[in-house]
């Protein structure tokens, strides 16, 4: 499992706080924690700034954090001119948040991926928007995938991201997600399939509970990659625990080795 911190995004209030003062020293507490606590790279969005404003704050960020941590970064900005601010100055093997269908941001994002060599994940959306259907999904999936590999991009340099909505207001979309996961994954089996988990819960109680479940219900369809918090120490212990069930720790190696660690005593 790639576990992407998600803690140093401009939607908090503390990170919004920190980018206007240019507290660099903030930010960087919070990259090094999100590694300490098991991380594998570290998600981050500026985008509260005014786009005219983003491509240089995200150079910055990229700096600062990479100062403190040999991390990769997913780079997360809608800002085709941001991501490129960010992927010039990033070290080594950097992840791009995102791509889609949608034909302006394919065209813009694609010769990035290229260039810099980066993980790409891929929306499963296009110019018709969010697809309205399991089977609509899978059809937009299939042919975001397709297109990417027919372009150069490895298959194994691809996380697909099925958008999974709120339960609260769409409950079938995330059976949906579910179910376009597995079937992808047989068609595509090295293809990467990654979520932003607290998607799920939006406006509902106690929110922890059903990103940790639908977690555990992901990574038995295929998920291996997620944005979270890895400062929860019972999700990370869920991670752990699930992929040893599903038989992607092999002989429970790293289960036990996070045990030793003290990361499963939660």
């Amino acid at each position: 499992m790639l576990i992407i911190g998600e803690k140093i995004n401009a939607t908090r209030k503390s990170i919004d706080a920190a980018i206007k003062a240019r507290d660099a020293a903030s930010i960087q507490e919070v990259a090094k924690a999100q590694e300490k606590a098991g991380a594998d790279a570290l998600d981050v969005n500026c985008g509260t700034v005014p786009a005219s404003e983003e491509p240089e704050v995200m150079r910055w960020l990229v700096k600062i954090v990479q100062e403190v941590s040999d991390l990769p970064i997913c780079i997360d900005s809608p800002n085709f001119v941001a991501l490129a601010a960010g992927l010039a100055v990033h070290k080594g093997k950097p992840i791009i948040n995102s791509i889609s269908g949608e034909t302006i941001r394919y065209q813009s994002v694609l010769p990035l991926v290229k260039e810099y060599d980066a993980g790409v994940i891929a929306l499963c959306n296009d110019d018709k928007g969010l697809p309205s259907s399991r089977k609509a999904t899978l059809e937009v999936g299939e042919s975001l995938i397709t297109r990417l590999i027919n372009d150069g991009i490895p298959l194994y340099d691809i996380y697909l991201d099925p958008l999974v909505r709120t339960l609260a207001t769409s409950p079938e979309t995330v059976v949906d997600s579910l179910e376009v996961m597995r079937e992808l994954s047989l068609r595509h089996p090295g293809l990467h399939f990654v979520s932003g988990l607290s998607n799920v819960s939006y406006g509902l109680p106690e929110r922890r509970h059903l990103n940790r479940a639908f977690m555990v219900m992901s990574i038995a369809n295929g998920l291996d990659t997620v944005i979270v918090d890895p400062l929860d120490p019972q999700l990370v212990a869920l991670i752990y625990a699930s992929e040893a069930l599903m038989n992607k720790d092999s002989f429970c190696m790293k289960y036990i080795s996070e045990y030793h660690k003290g990361t499963l005593k939660v």
